[in-house]
C-alpha cells in the first residue's frame, strides 16, 4: 500500500506532458484564424466608415486607398527601396547597440563598485529623449547613413545594457558558490554560468529593442533624409496624403515583424530547452 501511494503521489507531482504536435498545430491555426477575422472586421468597418463620410476618408484614409499606394510602391520599387534603406539602418543600429550594451551590461557583473559608480550615468543617458539628440548626431555624423545608424544605436544600447545586467544579477548565488567550492575562477563562472543564465533576459531585451532600433532610424530619417520609410512618412504627411502615410507605416510594421521573427528564430537556436521541440 505504501509503495502504491508513493507511485500515485509521484505521478501527480510530475510536470504535465507537453502538448502533441497535432494539438499545437490546431491551436496555432485557431489563433491565426481569429487574428485574420479580427483584422478583416477592422478593415471592413474602416472602409465602410470612410465611404460614408468624406471627412473620415480625408482624416484617416481608407484601406482601399492604402492598398493602392502599397501596390504602386511595390510596382515602381519605391516602397522596397525605402524599406531596404530603413532595414539597413535599423539592422546595423540593432546589432551595434545590442552588442555594445550586452557586453557592457554583463561586464558590470564583475564589479559591484563599478556598477554603482556608473549607474547614475546610465540613468541620465537613458532619460534623454532620442529626438533631442538628433541635431547633435547630424552635426557629428552628417546627414548620411552614419547618422541614422547612430540614432538607432543610441536608441538600443541603454536598454540592452540594463536588461543584460539584470539577467547577470539574477543568477542564483548558490550556484555561484557551488562553482567556487569546485575551484572555478571568476572568468569560468562568468562564461559557464552567468552568460547562459542571462540569455533569457538578453533575448527579452533583443525583442524589445527591435522597436527602439526602428524608432531611432525613423527619427533620423525625419530629421535629414532623401530616402527611407521615415522620409516617405514625413513627405506624405506634409502633403496631407494620409493613405500614403499609412502605406509607409504598413511597410514599417512589416519590417518590425520580420526583425522580431529573426530574433525569435535565433532564440530557438540558442535556447532550445525553452521550447518543446
Amino acid at each position: 500500500m505504501t509503495g502504491t501511494a508513493t507511485v500515485v503521489r509521484t505521478s501527480r507531482d510530475d510536470p504535465p506532458a507537453p502538448p502533441r504536435d497535432g494539438a499545437r498545430l490546431r491551436s496555432g491555426a485557431l489563433i491565426l484564424l481569429v487574428q485574420i477575422v479580427l483584422l478583416a472586421a477592422l478593415l471592413t468597418a474602416w472602409e465602410w466608415q470612410t465611404r460614408l463620410s468624406p471627412q473620415s476618408a480625408f482624416l484617416f484614409g481608407s484601406p482601399s486607398a492604402i492598398g493602392r499606394f502599397l501596390w504602386q510602391g511595390l510596382a515602381d520599387g519605391t516602397l522596397l527601396r525605402d524599406a531596404g534603406v530603413t532595414a539597413l539602418e535599423t539592422g546595423l543600429g540593432f546589432l551595434i547597440g545590442n552588442i555594445v550594451g550586452t557586453l557592457a551590461g554583463l561586464s558590470l557583473w564583475y564589479s559591484t563598485f563599478v556598477s554603482r559608480v556608473v549607474q547614475p550615468f546610465i540613468v541620465a543617458i537613458g532619460s534623454i529623449p532620442i529626438i533631442a539628440l538628433a541635431p547633435i548626431i547630424i552635426i557629428w555624423f552628417g546627414t548620411g547613413l552614419a547618422s541614422k545608424v547612430a540614432m538607432s544605436t543610441l536608441s538600443v544600447v541603454v536598454v540592452a545594457l540594463v536588461t543584460s545586467y539584470k539577467g547577470a544579477l539574477g543568477v542564483d548565488p548558490d550556484q555561484i558558490n557551488l562553482l567556487r567550492t569546485l575551484g572555478a575562477r571568476k572568468p569560468q563562472i562568468f562564461a559557464k554560468l552567468v552568460v547562459p543564465s542571462s540569455l533569457a533576459d538578453i533575448f527579452a531585451g533583443l525583442k524589445l529593442t527591435v522597436g527602439f532600433a526602428l524608432i531611432g532610424a525613423i527619427v533620423g530619417e525625419f530629421m535629414s533624409s532623401s530616402v527611407g520609410l521615415g522620409h516617405a512618412i514625413f513627405q506624405a504627411g506634409s502633403l496631407y496624403a494620409i493613405p500614403k502615410v499609412f502605406a509607409a507605416l504598413v511597410g514599417t510594421i512589416a519590417l518590425a515583424l520580420v526583425l522580431t521573427f529573426l530574433v525569435g528564430r535565433a532564440e530557438r537556436l540558442l535556447m532550445p530547452w525553452r521550447y518543446h521541440l
